[in-house]
């Protein structure tokens, strides 16, 4: 899971530096895209952190290969959807956002 926690950050990183700042500077809104920039840093270096320590004491569970084998699958799911999710997702909200203002 290291691996994919590693490779998911740096995705995630280039997403927002390609996707969110690109769309951030283009149109000129307030600093308040920059803090939600901030917010979501925040919020998924923790969540990486917690997928860690979940499978460094999942080793120890005494699960079979398959069981272990399906929830890598599922927990590798999850973290890329949200490394590519989230900062589509807050491009979305800032277009939203602006489209009300």
């Amino acid at each position: 899971m290291s691996n994919n926690c590693a490779a998911a950050l740096l995705v995630y990183t280039l997403a927002q530096i390609f996707i969110v700042l690109r769309f951030i500077e283009t149109k000129g809104m307030s600093i308040a895209p920059y803090f939600g920039l901030i917010l979501l840093v925040a919020v998924i270096i923790p969540f990486c952190r917690n997928f860690e320590k979940r499978w460094a004491n999942m080793s120890n569970s005494g699960l079979s290969e398959q069981s272990l084998a399906a929830k890598f699958r599922a927990d590798q799911v999850i973290l890329w959807l949200l490394a590519l999710g989230l900062p589509v997702l807050f491009v979305a909200v800032i277009k939203a956002i602006a489209s009300i203002l």
